[in-house]
């Protein structure tokens, strides 16, 4: 064999070790993405587990705040609507915006039942949920770093190529509050 030929099957072979890699390093990322919208989503399905605790704590209360209940029932339905195995934004957003209402209620419960308030339940309640918000919103930032990562990953030349013909991955969207958003003056132009 020449040597120009042994160049070209060089090149050949490292034009393909480098497809292949590219291709592989697509796939990881986007399985690191669908990692972390599983630990999303099992972070928000902890609060299924937090919900007994707050219909028995507002149980006795109930004839005055039936709206607390019946938003605990619909925070339950939404948390049942989101899966680990489909990346739903919108239906994260409901079950954030829900809990959120939720949780307003519930300090409008305890600042009218000062004995609620008082209660050791409410106040496990209370420190438990605030550690499961904690960990919820360092799963959304993992969750958003990783689709960065993969977005980028498929984006920039030449592995959009390489995207396009061989692996096929979509553009993923990234977690994002509007009612958070909307609270700030500053809007970039991006």
């Amino acid at each position: 064999m020449s040597t120009a030929l042994l160049i070209v099957l060089a090149i050949i072979v490292l034009f393909a070790i480098y497809i292949i890699t590219t291709h592989n390093s697509i796939i990881a990322y986007f399985n690191a993405c669908q990692r972390a919208w599983a630990d999303v989503i099992t972070q928000e399905l902890q609060k299924t587990r937090l919900l007994p605790t707050l219909e028995k704590m507002v149980e006795e209360y109930k004839l005055h705040e039936a709206d607390v209940l019946q938003n605990i029932t619909k925070l339950r339905s939404a948390l049942n609507n989101i899966s680990p195995e489909n990346t739903d934004i919108s239906a994260l957003k409901k079950v954030n915006t829900e809990s959120k209402a939720l949780l307003s209620n519930i300090h409008i419960v305890a600042e009218n039942y000062p004995e609620l308030k008082a209660s050791e339940i409410y106040q496990s309640f209370m420190r438990e949920l605030s550690e499961l918000e904690r960990n919820i919103s360092a799963s959304l930032r993992i969750f958003n770093a990783n689709v960065e990562k993969f977005n980028v990953k498929i984006e920039v030349f030449p592995n959009v190529l390489i995207n396009n013909w061989l692996t096929h991955k979509s553009r993923l969207n990234v977690f994002t509050d509007e009612t958070a958003a909307n609270n700030f003056d500053y809007k970039p132009n991006f």
